[in-house]
């Protein structure tokens, strides 16, 4: 279903102000995550439930993502960028037409993905703020703070782990404006794309309720030819 997305440049050196940091790094995930030069295909299934296919990719600054259900006719999305702008938009019949903010947090196919966690919408929030240094699964990444600037979707305050090695994100937990975990993103493995970047093969989202897990979905990528997995175990 959309545009997920989710990877992966090479290292690079990161210099300048906290405030620079911050918004390079987030950069370098936003690229990886928008898979600049790729598209990707594979599914999103709740555990217990039905798979839905997914595809997403890279237009110019449009990102385009959809799903389908059980061969169904597939449900298309994209994402408008520009400075300070991430608007999304259906496309349904022909026509474009903008996906109602009050919508955003709605599930995608049954999932525990909403269509904010599926365009990642919230990468695009400005002011992105450098917290410091963690370890997830054994990885070194980077803790970027992201508060959201408008009243639209379900989250207050997004943190996302960015590796520091690949410039993909590892982790991403979203909290809605009273502070409380409302989903959690962990990345399970990464693959090697033809071009040399990595991106997301396999993530596990994980809605939060009173402090308790009240649903697990996951997403899935195939492998492109002649990709390389990189697991992260």
């Amino acid at each position: 279903m959309k545009h997920l997305s989710i990877l992966f440049a090479a290292a690079a050196c990161i210099s300048g102000t906290v405030a620079q940091d911050a918004s390079q790094i987030i950069e370098r995930a936003r690229i990886a995550a928008t898979l600049q030069n790729n598209d990707l295909q594979g599914n999103l299934e709740k555990k217990g439930g039905d798979k839905a296919d997914v595809m997403l990719f890279l237009k110019g600054k449009n990102i385009q993502f959809q799903y389908s259900i059980k061969g169904r006719p597939w449900d298309i999305f994209h994402m408008r960028l520009g400075k300070d702008q991430y608007d999304l938009f259906e496309i349904e019949g022909g026509k474009t037409t903008r996906f109602p903010d009050s919508k955003l947090a709605d599930s995608v196919a049954g999932t525990d993905l909403s269509f904010e966690d599926l365009s990642l919408r919230f990468f695009y929030w400005p002011n992105p703020i450098l917290e410091g240094s963690e370890n997830v699964k054994g990885e070194d990444c980077w803790k970027i703070r992201l508060n959201n600037p408008s009243k639209a979707g379900a989250y207050g305050v997004v943190y996302v782990w960015v590796h520091k090695k690949f410039g993909a994100f590892m982790m991403i937990r979203g909290h809605d404006r009273s502070g409380d975990l409302r989903k959690e993103f962990l990345v399970d493995d990464i693959m090697r794309l033809p071009d040399g970047t990595y991106t997301l093969q396999k993530m596990k989202v994980a809605s939060m309720m009173g402090g308790r897990t009240a649903g697990i979905s996951y997403l899935r990528f195939n492998k492109p030819k002649r990709a390389k997995p990189q697991g992260l175990r």
